[in-house]
């Protein structure tokens, strides 16, 4: 009876833990849940993986007076070691790429205009 008890004082709490992990992985943050109607419409990376990490990303804005770009910003990701993220907002009811190239400029500036461009910094460690 008392190894029954302190099994199950070791197994609950175990269960509630994993219960509030699963529920905090599975409730993250991203971009559509921000106030502006963002849409991640094309990425590209460079293939480095021993410096500077460069990421580049087309985002569409659906709200442009209420849009968050900075919150959109920061849910982007960057690593340490000299990587760039660099987000390009675009106005969904014009025109958009849907490729990217890691060359600048990144797409064809006669065909599309960027209403925002925002550039995040990684860590020189």
């Amino acid at each position: 009876m008392k190894k029954n008890k302190r099994l199950w004082l070791l197994v609950i709490p175990i269960l509630v833990l994993l219960g509030f992990i699963l529920k905090d992985s599975f409730n993250q943050k991203s971009i559509e849940d921000l106030p502006g109607g963002f849409k991640e419409v094309a990425f590209v990376r460079n293939e480095q993986n021993k410096g500077g990490i460069i990421r580049i990303y087309a985002v569409t804005v659906g709200d442009l007076l209420n849009a968050d770009y900075s919150g959109c910003l920061d849910l982007m990701p960057v690593n340490d070691y000299g990587s760039t993220t660099t987000v390009y907002f675009f106005d969904r009811s014009a025109p958009y790429p849907t490729s990217l190239s890691i060359d600048t400029p990144h797409f064809d500036t006669t065909k599309y205009k960027a209403i925002q461009i925002s550039k995040k910094y990684g860590k020189k460690k």
